[in-house]
Protein backbone atom coordinates (compact mmCIF):
# COMPACT_ATOMS: atom_id res chain seq x y z
CA UNK A 1 0.00 0.00 0.00
CA UNK A 2 2.71 2.22 0.70
CA UNK A 3 4.84 1.48 -2.24
CA UNK A 4 1.46 2.55 -3.98
CA UNK A 5 1.27 5.81 -2.45
CA UNK A 6 4.83 6.72 -3.07
CA UNK A 7 4.43 6.23 -6.52
CA UNK A 8 1.12 8.47 -7.34
CA UNK A 9 3.69 10.80 -5.33
CA UNK A 10 6.51 10.50 -7.52
CA UNK A 11 3.68 10.36 -10.93
CA UNK A 12 2.24 13.93 -10.14
CA UNK A 13 5.64 15.61 -9.26
CA UNK A 14 7.00 14.52 -12.87
CA UNK A 15 3.63 15.80 -14.07
CA UNK A 16 4.28 18.86 -12.48
CA UNK A 17 7.79 19.24 -13.22
CA UNK A 18 7.12 18.61 -17.02
CA UNK A 19 5.07 21.44 -17.30
CA UNK A 20 7.29 23.92 -14.92
CA UNK A 21 10.52 23.13 -17.26
CA UNK A 22 9.25 25.48 -19.58
CA UNK A 23 8.18 28.22 -17.42
CA UNK A 24 10.10 30.47 -15.50
CA UNK A 25 9.16 34.04 -13.92
CA UNK A 26 10.55 37.58 -13.67
CA UNK A 27 9.66 40.63 -12.12
CA UNK A 28 7.71 41.89 -14.65
CA UNK A 29 5.61 38.65 -15.75
CA UNK A 30 5.82 36.60 -12.71
CA UNK A 31 4.52 33.02 -12.75
CA UNK A 32 0.88 32.57 -11.17
CA UNK A 33 1.36 29.18 -9.78
CA UNK A 34 -1.99 27.50 -8.92
CA UNK A 35 -1.90 24.72 -6.21
CA UNK A 36 -5.33 22.32 -5.74
CA UNK A 37 -5.62 20.44 -2.51
CA UNK A 38 -8.67 17.71 -1.62
CA UNK A 39 -9.78 21.04 0.44
CA UNK A 40 -8.27 24.50 -0.38
CA UNK A 41 -7.01 25.88 -3.43
CA UNK A 42 -3.80 28.53 -3.48
CA UNK A 43 -2.57 30.97 -5.89
CA UNK A 44 0.51 32.65 -5.84
CA UNK A 45 2.78 35.17 -8.33
CA UNK A 46 6.06 34.27 -8.18
CA UNK A 47 9.56 35.51 -8.97
CA UNK A 48 11.42 32.99 -10.44
CA UNK A 49 14.76 35.19 -10.87
CA UNK A 50 14.78 36.25 -7.34
CA UNK A 51 12.97 33.72 -5.96
CA UNK A 52 10.23 35.32 -3.73
CA UNK A 53 7.00 35.52 -3.75
CA UNK A 54 5.33 38.46 -4.80
CA UNK A 55 1.57 38.24 -3.48
CA UNK A 56 -0.78 34.87 -2.79
CA UNK A 57 -4.17 33.98 -2.33
CA UNK A 58 -5.60 31.34 -0.79
CA UNK A 59 -9.01 29.66 0.64
CA UNK A 60 -7.18 29.29 4.20
CA UNK A 61 -5.93 32.82 4.14
CA UNK A 62 -7.64 35.17 6.99
CA UNK A 63 -10.14 37.22 5.23
CA UNK A 64 -11.71 33.90 3.73
CA UNK A 65 -11.48 31.75 6.62
CA UNK A 66 -15.18 32.41 8.04
CA UNK A 67 -16.96 32.96 4.89
CA UNK A 68 -18.66 30.68 2.11
CA UNK A 69 -15.32 30.99 0.12
CA UNK A 70 -13.46 28.59 2.74
CA UNK A 71 -13.39 24.93 0.90
CA UNK A 72 -12.31 24.23 -2.71
CA UNK A 73 -15.35 24.79 -5.26
CA UNK A 74 -15.58 26.87 -7.99
CA UNK A 75 -17.26 30.04 -6.28
CA UNK A 76 -14.07 30.10 -4.34
CA UNK A 77 -11.61 29.35 -7.35
CA UNK A 78 -13.46 32.62 -8.81
CA UNK A 79 -13.08 34.41 -5.56
CA UNK A 80 -9.36 33.17 -5.24
CA UNK A 81 -8.52 34.41 -9.39
CA UNK A 82 -10.53 37.66 -8.81
CA UNK A 83 -8.24 38.58 -5.49
CA UNK A 84 -5.48 37.21 -7.48
CA UNK A 85 -5.85 39.79 -10.57
CA UNK A 86 -6.72 42.68 -7.77
CA UNK A 87 -3.35 42.23 -6.13
CA UNK A 88 -1.61 41.80 -9.22
CA UNK A 89 -3.18 45.11 -10.07
CA UNK A 90 -2.09 47.27 -7.55
CA UNK A 91 1.83 45.61 -7.57
CA UNK A 92 1.58 47.13 -11.38
CA UNK A 93 1.37 43.47 -12.37
CA UNK A 94 -0.42 43.08 -16.31
CA UNK A 95 0.83 39.81 -17.59
CA UNK A 96 1.70 36.48 -15.93
CA UNK A 97 2.60 33.10 -16.67
CA UNK A 98 -0.03 30.42 -15.65
CA UNK A 99 1.29 27.33 -14.26
CA UNK A 100 -1.52 24.74 -13.45
CA UNK A 101 1.44 22.05 -11.91
CA UNK A 102 0.47 18.88 -11.56
CA UNK A 103 -3.58 19.25 -12.24
CA UNK A 104 -5.56 19.42 -15.45
CA UNK A 105 -6.62 22.73 -16.65
CA UNK A 106 -10.13 22.06 -16.69
CA UNK A 107 -12.91 23.07 -13.50
CA UNK A 108 -12.08 24.46 -10.57
CA UNK A 109 -8.42 25.53 -12.38
CA UNK A 110 -10.21 27.18 -15.41
CA UNK A 111 -12.81 28.62 -13.14
CA UNK A 112 -9.70 30.59 -11.66
CA UNK A 113 -7.90 31.53 -14.55
CA UNK A 114 -11.13 33.19 -16.54
CA UNK A 115 -11.89 34.77 -13.18
CA UNK A 116 -7.97 35.90 -13.11
CA UNK A 117 -8.30 37.41 -16.90
CA UNK A 118 -11.42 38.75 -16.23
CA UNK A 119 -9.93 40.75 -13.48
CA UNK A 120 -7.29 42.30 -16.02
CA UNK A 121 -3.87 39.90 -15.86
CA UNK A 122 -3.13 38.14 -19.14
CA UNK A 123 -1.87 35.23 -19.60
Amino acid sequence: MLKQVNYKQVLRKKRAMRVRKHLRGTASKPRLCVVKTNKHIQAQLIDDEQGITLASASTFSKELQNSEFNRKNKSSARKIGESIADIAKSKNIKEVIFDRGSAKYHGILAELADAARSGGLQF
